[in-house]
């Protein structure tokens, strides 16, 4: 690779590694994820996304505006050919905090799942739950877990195809039983801008296929359609996301979130709305019967 080429990819990659943080930075301050002295939890799988969210972490951290402490937490589910040394060797060579926590949830999940069915849905709620304990012992007052907003759009559909409800996964969430709060940092990245910043960071990746389980072939398949939407409409993963920030109540149809069976009539304000439309019309060349007449109302 000449000069040139070297300068427009270290040029590419400053605007790649400026964009991702900046949208970190946003994702934190619009959902309030990290408050002062908080403890931060970042969970890590060993994937692009984990890598990339505590590497961001880390380097906002010594620029942000308040204090804030960042433990790195791997759970070691003793999947069989799981690189152990990899994780500890990285967090060693950062010179930060960390824990390996050791949960042979693999052999849990091995037995109540048959043979040839994907084991994700179990292994990660065994997942879940050791994670939230271990937050407490340790003090920890967020867990950061590594989703991105491609992560969120696709579980959105998921469970609209799948599980006829409109929900996905929040940038911030109080857990069930009100003692952990789960942040998601990278809510507001693109994958495909993690894949590439894992890339040229050179992140030692720890396969997510060690334990032999089946692909998520239903997750796949919304993926593949987010991935067509996107290649036809650029922005079009976005504009859902938005859309997730910018709901109507009243325009869907939850009985729970809105009074469809009580709507109370507010004909004052309509009479005076029409009569305003009605004499801006009288003043000009538009056809005044295209418009309701409000004088015999």
């Amino acid at each position: 690779m000449n000069q040139k080429d070297t300068r427009k990819e270290s040029l590419e990659f400053n605007k790649l590694q400026k964009r991702l943080r900046r949208n970190v930075g946003n994702a934190i301050i619009d959902y309030n994820m990290i408050e002062d002295n908080d403890v931060v939890m970042a969970c890590m799988s060993g994937g692009k996304d984990s890598f990339a969210m505590l590497d961001i972490l880390l380097s906002l951290q010594k620029v942000a505006p308040i204090k804030f402490d960042v433990i790195a937490v791997n759970l070691d589910q003793k999947q069989p050919g799981f690189p152990e040394h990899i994780l500890p060797e990285y967090f060693e060579s950062l010179d930060i905090p960390y824990y390996i926590v050791d949960k042979n949830t693999y052999s849990v999940v091995k037995e109540k799942i048959p043979e040839g069915k994907t084991t994700c849905g179990l292994c990660s709620r065994l997942r879940r739950g050791t994670l939230y304990s271990f937050a407490e012992k340790i003090g920890a007052t967020k867990i950061a877990l590594g989703h991105h907003l491609d992560d969120i759009v696709e579980t959105l559909f998921l469970n609209m195809f799948h599980g006829a409800r409109m929900k996905a996964m929040p940038p911030k969430l109080r857990s069930d039983d009100g003692r952990n709060v789960v942040i998601r940092p990278l809510a507001y990245c693109r994958e495909k801008d993690l894949i590439n910043y894992a890339e040229h960071k050179e992140f030692p990746i720890i396969p997510c296929n060690l334990c032999g389980s089946q692909e998520n072939l239903q997750r796949q398949a919304i993926k593949t359609m987010l991935l067509e939407w996107d290649k036809k409409n650029s922005g079009r993963v976005e504009s859902v996301f938005k859309s997730m920030q910018t709901v109507s109540p009243s325009q869907l149809a939850d009985k729970d979130l809105f009074d469809f069976v009580n709507l109370p009539l507010d004909r004052e304000g309509k009479r005076e709305e029409y009569a305003f439309m009605e004499a801006t019309v009288s003043s000009t060349n538009i056809d005044n019967s295209m418009f309701i007449d409000v004088t015999n109302i």
